[in-house]
Order: structure tokens, then C-alpha cells, then sequence
């Protein structure tokens, strides 16, 4: 237990040297792309000459040598100043502030219940592998990873708000909706269900299949047939005993998918107009607002990997062998 917290702490430092280093691939990419912010304004303000361009350059930095560009850059970073965009004519700043947690609110969700009803699914298939439970856990999972989020998202709207019409069609908020705190809460639930179930239909596969798999393994162990032998009861066996020992895979598993999870939430936002980090990337790479873009990248980096530090400070607490091992 006593290295427990020197673990964190170096696992903290890796994390800084690998943002770091995506904040510059990241600049270093979008340098070497096409074009910059002088063009873009030029071209949203019907053309410009080449004084004008050299004076948009000038204002905005980029007149200057691709080091110090880039070490202005990590320096306004560090200060929390992820620059400014011409295109919302505000601070990227404050722009994210706006967008994540709507963001947040639907990857946090989905990937909770994708791991919750994930894990249970697998569990129920694993302790009978021929049943028909078994059969229909792996007939969800394969339709669930090897349809497209889209696709699936654009179903459910069809099903459950045109046909239907339990759910919104799209957004976050009804603005007809009046009332205090709860009524709001509710509102913002209701609208959350179908982007949710859509997110997390792709990873709720992966997490029950693999579920599956541990828990087939644990139950063949030796300590599993001695429980048994003593005369404890099958839940008991199952839920204490072997579904303790398989969650490590899956945990671990879940924090790799993070990134993917991400990733997949700005479709998800596309196709149910949700107000987050994907729709304001989307609207930002059609405008090619350079700054906008490169603030969402690092936003994006960086909750992905504080989910990856929690999920192996996470496991390190679920299997005590990990914390003997630091």
C-alpha cells in the first residue's frame, strides 16, 4: 500500500510527457496542412490582397518561425488560453467550457451502461454457454459491433421518435419546457436516452463477449470447484468470488475503448444534433477554424487520458495483486 501513491504519481507524470507530445503532433499537423487562418478569413470576406493577408499573418503569430509558434502555443496552453476563434468570435476557451459537459454527460453515461449491462449480460451467458441466454448475448453482440453507430442511431430515431414518438427527435433541451430543477433534469434524461443507447450499443458488445470469456475461464479454475465443494451458494460463487477475479480484462478493455468512445460520440452528436465537442468539431473543420479544431483535439486528449490514469488506478484497487506488484 505504501507504493501505491508513488505509482500514481509517476503514472501522473507519463500522462503530462504524453499530452505534451500530442499538443505537438497535433500544432505540427495543422502547420503542415494547406492553408491557415489569413486564407480562411479571406475567403469568408469575399478575397483579400497580399497586404491584408500579411497583416491577418502578423496579428495572429503566424508570420513567425514554427518554433516559436509552437512555443507560444504550449505556453498559452499551460496558462489555460487555448486561443481564439474568428470564426465564433470568442475564446476557444471558454467555447469548450460550453460544449463539454453535454459531451461529457453523453460519454460518461454511455460508457457506463455499456459496461454495466455489458458485464451482466455476459455474466447470465456464462453460466449457462449453450442456453438460449447465451445464444441471444451473442447475437446482440454481433449486431451491435458490426453495425455502424450512424446507422444505428438513425434507426432508433425512426423506431422511437417518428413512429413512435416516445423520444425527441434531436438536441439537448426542449425550450417549450418549463418548470424548476427536477422538470428540467427529466427533460435533458429524456433527450440523453436514444444518443446513450446508440453510443453505447457498439461497446456494450465488446464488454459482453469478453465477460463471457473471463467468466468461462474462472468458472474452470480450481478455486471455483472448491467453492463449490464447500457448499456455497451458486450467486455467491458467481458474483463474489469469480466475477471479482474477471473484471480485470474488462475494466482494462474499457479504458482502452475510452478514445473510441470519444470518437464515436461526435457521429452520435451528428445524427442527434447533440450540443457537444462533436457538433462544434464538425461546424469548426467546415470552417476550418484552425484554433477551435486544435483546442478540441487537446480537450479530447486530455480526458482520455485521465479516463486511461483512472482506469489503471482503478484496477490497481479492484486486484490487490497489481498493488503488491507496484
Amino acid at each position: 500500500m505504501v507504493a501505491f501513491p508513488g505509482v500514481f504519481i509517476v503514472r501522473v507524470f507519463y500522462a503530462a510527457i504524453l499530452l505534451l507530445a500530442v499538443v505537438v503532433l497535433n500544432f505540427s499537423m495543422m502547420h503542415l496542412a494547406p492553408g491557415d487562418v489569413a486564407d480562411t478569413i479571406a475567403q469568408a470576406n469575399g478575397g483579400a490582397d497580399a497586404e491584408i493577408l500579411d497583416r491577418i499573418r502578423h496579428d495572429y503569430g503566424l508570420d513567425q518561425p514554427f518554433p516559436v509558434q509552437l512555443g507560444r502555443y504550449i505556453g498559452n496552453i499551460a496558462q489555460g488560453d487555448l486561443g481564439y476563434s474568428f470564426f465564433y468570435n470568442m475564446p476557444v476557451t471558454d467555447l469548450i467550457l460550453q460544449r463539454l459537459p453535454a459531451t461529457l454527460l453523453l460519454v460518461f453515461t454511455a460508457q457506463i451502461l455499456a459496461l454495466v449491462a455489458g458485464v451482466v449480460l455476459g455474466v447470465i451467458s456464462a453460466q449457462k454457454p449453450n442456453g438460449v441466454a447465451s445464444l441471444s448475448v451473442t447475437f446482440l453482440a454481433l449486431f451491435g459491433y458490426s453495425a455502424p453507430v450512424f446507422w444505428t442511431g438513425i434507426l432508433l430515431l425512426i423506431a422511437f421518435s417518428l413512429h413512435i414518438q416516445i423520444f425527441p427527435v434531436a438536441g439537448m433541451r426542449d425550450v417549450t419546457v418549463t418548470g424548476g430543477f427536477i422538470v428540467q433534469v427529466l427533460d435533458i434524461l429524456r433527450h440523453l436516452v436514444l444518443p446513450m443507447v446508440t453510443l453505447a450499443s457498439v461497446f456494450l458488445a465488446l464488454y459482453s463477449r469478453l465477460t463471457r470469456a473471463t467468466m468461462l475461464e474462472q468458472l474452470r479454475t480450481d478455486y471455483v470447484r472448491t467453492a463449490y465443494a464447500k457448499g456455497l451458494p451458486e450467486n455467491t460463487v458467481v458474483y463474489r468470488h469469480a466475477l471479482k477475479n474477471a473484471l480485470s480484462p474488462v475494466v482494462t478493455l474499457a479504458g482502452l475503448q475510452f478514445s473510441a468512445v470519444m470518437s464515436g460520440a461526435v457521429l452520435v452528436e451528428a445524427v442527434f444534433s447533440w450540443p457537444g465537442l462533436g457538433t462544434l468539431a464538425f461546424q469548426s473543420i467546415i470552417a476550418r477554424d484552425t484554433p477551435t479544431i486544435l483546442g478540441i483535439l487537446f480537450c479530447s486528449a486530455l480526458v482520455v487520458i485521465i479516463g486511461n490514469l483512472v482506469t489503471d488506478m482503478a484496477l490497481r484497487i479492484i486486484d490487490p495483486r497489481l498493488r503488491k506488484s507496484a
